[in-house]
């Protein structure tokens, strides 16, 4: 394929001149030792020197999230949660890591109901009672102990100097502050932070988090016991019994992360790998790309409605099965049938080409009888092969608005992503059941879809975004740009996107995206179209047959790539 080839004549200076159509020519600066795509300048620069120290790609995957903690706010994952999958580059093994945050033990099925069995507006979203139990800590803890080569506290060592000294806030994290005032004002500990004297931070403003500094330092010293025991615990627990949470000591000192098999699928020439339950992104990335390779696209672009409407099919089918059939494995047995080959092929007749489904008429399949808005993702490779995909979440923006007193670390707001009260949506408009109600101990159901692509047994791509529900169909649509597009990193991460998920029954189309006519031919198969503002923020790489890497970070906002 194009996108595969380089010219032989460019290697020594380390660049290809790709086309986009876009904004014309572009540059792709390939990297010889390492690459880093994140959501952050900074925190990419912190992966960057870690990788130019001599640390690995797992080194610089810790120090980069760890950064992001400080400087991507929005999404700061102390206090969340999120999933990894890797490629041991010595072993050629690929696992997935699982620090997924867990309902705490008091934690029940009705927790968000009033009395009549209503939904309590915002419960499950706002204040501490939103949060889950914590495991970043202990997943990137777990990830540099089995993986990494630098010592832990030279990699925690950045992201406390940059709480503890400040970073000059940017014009795109200052406009979330302002965007998020009336949650992020609602409790003391957070608006002291981000709003100082009652005013949100501006751009060029220096942001210091002393508090969260502390809490770095104690993890930096004491490793996951300076977060899950002691003072930080302390404090996260107080915090708790302060404004009606559920977190206790016991469940901080229980939580511990999970090893897991990868989803591993075929598409086209590609062995793809993302994560299995409680990440519903594996298996219904799995079964769009599936259910639409035997459709040609050779005489198609990212933008035909011939294309989009086959893939906007599938996407119905898949998020249906997502609704009854997902949830975490230790507590319900999922179906085993659910990218079974006989299955697809009876859920593919399903598809026409000719006009849209009725989502109202789509249910879930029965595979058994064939046997989120705010997250970050960072992609890091290294000269030795290995490879990693890590997508962290507080789930919405800012999490459940609440800032620990005395740690400094935003709390998430992951149980909403439990089904709590099946049929009723989640913040992101997706629909739950049994498989994913509450239990204690029990891990929510989740979008992120954390990425490796290999080809011919060889690293070719690592991706992932974040996105709430829109996770899995930016993920998808960025392998096909790849594969069937012949797209660059960089034309991938600026292609508009589109996406559908079951219900409600719309086809979402990114604003200015998508010319009157693809409007107009979509509508003529059937669907109920609506623009929305852009979304996603990919983070991707491309690795080259002669091992040369690319990497490219979302225009949507303001991250960066790099390497060296």
């Amino acid at each position: 394929m194009l996108a595969r080839v380089i010219v032989p004549g460019l290697l020594a200076l380390g660049l290809l001149f790709s086309f986009s159509t876009c904004s014309g020519v572009r540059i792709t600066k390939y990297h010889r030792s390492g690459a880093v795509a994140s959501a952050a300048p900074i925190a990419t620069e912190v992966g960057v020197q870690v990788i130019k120290s001599g640390g690995n790609a797992f080194d610089a995957a810790v120090a980069t999230a760890l950064a992001l903690a400080v400087v991507h706010p929005e999404a700061g994952n102390l206090g969340g949660g999120g999933f990894a999958v890797i490629r041991d580059g010595a072993t050629d093994r690929i696992q997935t890591l699982d620090f997924r945050e867990t309902a705490p033990l008091a934690a029940t099925a009705d927790m968000y109901l009033d009395d009549t069995g209503a939904v309590i507006p915002d419960l499950s979203t706002f204040g501490a009672k939103a949060a889950g139990v914590p495991g970043s800590v202990a997943g990137l803890y777990e990830l540099w102990k089995n993986h990494g080569s630098k010592p832990w506290a030279e990699l925690v060592h950045p992201a406390a100097l940059l709480a503890d000294t400040g970073f000059i806030l940017d014009e795109y994290h200052a406009a979330t502050l302002a965007e998020n005032r009336e949650g992020l004002t609602a409790f003391e500990e957070t608006a002291d932070i981000f709003f100082p004297g009652g005013q949100p931070l501006k751009a060029g403003d220096r942001l210091t988090q002393k508090d969260l500094a502390s809490t770095l330092y104690a993890i930096m010293t004491e490793g996951p016991d300076g977060f899950y025991s002691g003072p930080v615990a302390e404090k996260i627990v107080a915090s708790m019994e302060a404004h009606g949470g559920l977190i206790t000591a016991a469940d901080l000192a229980g939580y511990r992360p999970v090893w897991r098999e990868p989803i591993h699928f075929t598409f086209d020439s590609l062995d793809i790998y993302s994560m299995a339950p409680p990440s519903s992104g594996g298996i219904i990335i799995a079964q769009i790309l599936k259910l639409i390779e035997p459709y040609d696209f050779s005489t198609y672009t990212p933008n035909s409605p011939e294309y989009i409407h086959p893939f906007t099919e599938a996407a119905r089918l898949a998020y249906a099965d997502r609704s009854v059939h997902l949830g975490d494995p230790a507590f319900y047995d999922i179906p085993s049938g659910l990218l079974d080959s006989a299955y697809l092929v009876q859920r593919r007749s399903l598809i026409s080409l000719d006009h849209a489904g009725s989502s109202e008429q789509v249910s879930a399949g029965n595979p058994m009888s064939h046997e989120s808005d705010q997250t970050t993702h960072l992609s890091v490779c290294d000269k030795d092969g290995n490879m990693v995909a890590i997508t962290t979440t507080l789930n919405t923006a800012y999490g459940c608005k609440l800032v620990v007193d005395g740690a400094g670390l935003l709390l998430n707001n992951e149980m909403d992503d439990f089904s709590v009260k099946p049929g009723v949506p989640n913040y992101f408009g997706l629909i739950g059941a049994e498989a994913n109600k509450i239990e204690p101990g029990k891990r929510m159901l989740s979008s992120m879809s954390p990425t490796l692509v290999l080809e011919n047994g060889e690293p070719l791509l690592i991706l992932g975004s974040p996105g709430g529900s829109k996770i899995i169909t930016t993920v998808a649509q960025a392998i096909i740009d790849f594969d069937r597009f012949h797209m660059t990193v960089d034309e991938i991460v600026a292609q508009p996107r589109f996406h559908h998920q079951w219900l409600p029954d719309v086809l979402y189309l990114e604003r200015d995206g998508y010319s009157e006519s693809t409007v107009a031919a979509l509508e003529k198969y059937g669907h109920t179209v609506e623009e929305r503002t852009p979304y996603g923020d990919l983070q991707i790489i491309y690795i080259d047959p002669a091992g040369l890497m690319a990497a490219a970070s979302d225009p949507r906002n303001d991250g960066a790539s790099g390497g060296y």
